[in-house]
């Protein structure tokens, strides 16, 4: 008998993919030895080519005219698959044979956290947990960049990651704040022999030029550095992850990383930081209600992070030992 084979449709973000990246192993026990097509974005694509089971990625680059889905049906169409597994709700998961399609719709959306939504679009029994799908040329390519800056400065020490980038209006809390948050921390006796590492895409370089200047030689530059995966090897060499609402956030926290998450006029309820090394402080933290990023104060911000540190490292004033180069 043939391996049963899967197509997963996901998104063309960063963050909904590791939202949603609980969906492979929960495919490979509803249907043990899949062969699963993965067909996303550009920018996730990475995310999926060490993800067991996955023996193809499709990139899905956004055209006119919805001309990406009739370029992924021409790829998917001949294929009878077992099952077709569809997070953006499109109509393509209809227009191509399955046995069985678990496909994303309005009626899930009750209020629940969106891996939990996910979790139920599959009929998993348990909540599927998102995960990162580490390889060893991620690995290489975070030690390449990272190693020769951890040598340098005052050398080696615990990381303190941090991503001030969202693209999304509204997600991405003042460049200028962020720098004031480094120079506080700096002063602070938890975080003292701590380094403190920028992380972003190749246009990201603007947004942290402050932190990565308030953090002097104490700075780790890993923006512009990699693909989505070789940050995602990056951040979880980190002992802590501070960031805006972002696909990086939700990296830090699938990867297991203590994860604090910033958020302005989006739901933290439903996209918040998923795992138990997780927090989120918010501009306005009663649920349902909104105020502009802005609102977040860097001292609000500072404590949080202090709190953060004294869940997951302790409340003591030394720090863990330094990272490995």
């Amino acid at each position: 008998m043939s391996e049963p084979k899967v197509l997963f449709v996901t998104s063309n973000r960063i963050g909904d993919c590791v939202i949603s990246s609980g969906v492979i192993r929960e495919i490979g026990r509803q249907l043990p030895g899949a062969r699963i097509t993965v067909a996303c974005g550009r920018p996730p694509a990475p995310l999926f080519r060490s993800a067991p089971g996955v023996e193809r990625v499709i990139i899905l680059d956004k055209k006119k005219f919805a001309g990406h889905w009739i370029e992924l049906w021409k790829q998917v169409w001949r294929t009878r698959w077992d099952m077709v597994i569809d997070i953006r709700g499109s109509a393509l998961a209809f227009q191509v044979r399955a046995k069985t399609r678990r496909v994303y719709h309005r009626g899930l959306e009750t209020g629940l956290p969106k891996v939990e939504m996910v979790s139920r679009m599959m009929g998993a029994e348990r909540t599927l947990d998102p995960e990162i799908f580490l390889d060893a040329r991620a690995e290489r390519e975070a030690g390449d960049v990272l190693n020769p800056q951890l040598l340098e400065g005052p050398g080696p020490g615990p990381v303190l990651a941090l991503a001030p980038i969202a693209h999304q209006p509204g997600k991405s809390w003042p460049a200028d704040r962020w720098g004031q948050l480094v120079e506080k921390l700096k002063a602070e006796p938890r975080f003292t022999g701590w380094r403190f590492m920028l992380v972003g895409g190749p246009g990201d370089h603007a947004p942290a030029a402050p932190a990565l200047a308030a953090a002097g030689d104490r700075g780790l530059d890993f923006v512009g550095k990699g693909d989505i995966l070789a940050s995602a090897a990056a951040i979880n060499g980190a002992a802590l992850f501070v960031g805006n609402d972002s696909g990086l956030m939700h990296v830090a926290a699938a990867a297991g990383r203590p994860t604090l998450g910033l958020f302005g006029p989006t739901e933290w309820w439903l996209y918040g930081p998923w795992g138990p090394k997780t927090r989120t402080v918010a501009s306005n933290e009663t649920r349902g209600e909104f105020a502009p990023i802005e609102a977040l104060t860097v001292d609000h911000v500072f404590e949080a992070v202090l709190g953060l540190h004294d869940a997951f490292i302790g409340a003591g004033i030394g720090a863990p030992g330094p990272a490995k180069p």
